[in-house]
């Protein structure tokens, strides 16, 4: 999954950087930082429910 979204980043900075589009070159950073470093859902924490708060299975009365 990070390959994608750093295939992704890269391809949309090339395509950009072609056109001289200067804004999609920094709209193309993002995704490609997150294929390289593992941020975000890039990382895997989306779909692991590490994002998920957990319940102590205590109340208040």
């Amino acid at each position: 999954m990070r390959a994608a979204y750093l295939l992704i980043g890269i391809w949309v900075i090339l395509q950009s950087a072609s056109e001289g589009e200067w804004i999609g070159i920094a709209l193309g950073t993002w995704p490609a930082i997150m294929g390289l470093f593992g941020l975000a859902c890039a990382g895997g924490n989306c779909t692991t429910g590490t994002c998920e708060l957990k319940t102590t299975g205590t109340t208040n009365k």
